[in-house]
């Protein structure tokens, strides 16, 4: 899950909202939508995860669920009630594109736009307070999803390249400090 940390960094936040044609509950009383940060927004730099939510999957007996290559699997929708979901789209405007699978099957609408983020009341992350949301700064295209993913791989690496550097700089760090000479106490 993205962290949005320091006075005004929930606010005015540039956000990607990936809806998908089956996201709907089965009550049809709301719409579940995967939002996150846009990778072009200041706070999204150096982040790993820019979902507003993302909790690990775990089957009937609690268990993680795994995909093919044996990776935890993590959900990232939030539901949205009709009217909040409309006010996502409303905001959004014409910054809009089909959100498609590799083989090119259209499968919902990823979103642009901006708004305030704030703590979920029922379950984990942040959800879009839809009452102060507004056209985003940033156009969708088709390769904004790619991009996306782009940057958090970029972020991960990045963080694994600092972790393991981090033992050798520290090591080289105390080859390199001058050995400090303390004077016998003062005994009088």
């Amino acid at each position: 899950m993205v962290m949005l940390q320091g006075k005004g960094a929930m606010t005015g936040v540039n956000l990607v909202a990936k809806v998908y044609n089956n996201g709907e509950t089965k009550d049809g009383k709301s719409h579940y939508a995967d939002i996150q940060v846009d990778a072009r927004d200041p706070r999204a730099k150096g982040q790993t995860n820019l979902n507003l939510k993302s909790e690990a999957r775990k089957d009937a007996e609690g268990k993680p669920v795994l995909d093919a290559n044996g990776r935890q699997r993590f959900s990232n929708g939030a539901p949205y009630s009709k009217g909040q979901l409309e006010e996502i789209v409303k905001a959004a405007g014409p910054n809009k594109e089909p959100l498609v699978t590799k083989d090119g099957k259209e499968v919902g609408t990823v979103y642009g736009l901006k708004g305030s983020v704030m703590p979920s009341t029922n379950g984990s992350g942040l959800v879009v307070n839809t009452k102060k949301v507004e056209p985003g700064e940033f156009k969708v295209d088709k390769d904004t999803i790619a991009n996306q993913f782009d940057a958090m791989r970029e972020a991960r690496d990045a963080a694994k390249a600092a972790k393991q550097n981090e033992p050798e700089q520290t090591q080289e760090a105390a080859a390199e400090a001058p050995a400090v000479e303390q004077d016998e106490p003062a005994v009088g």
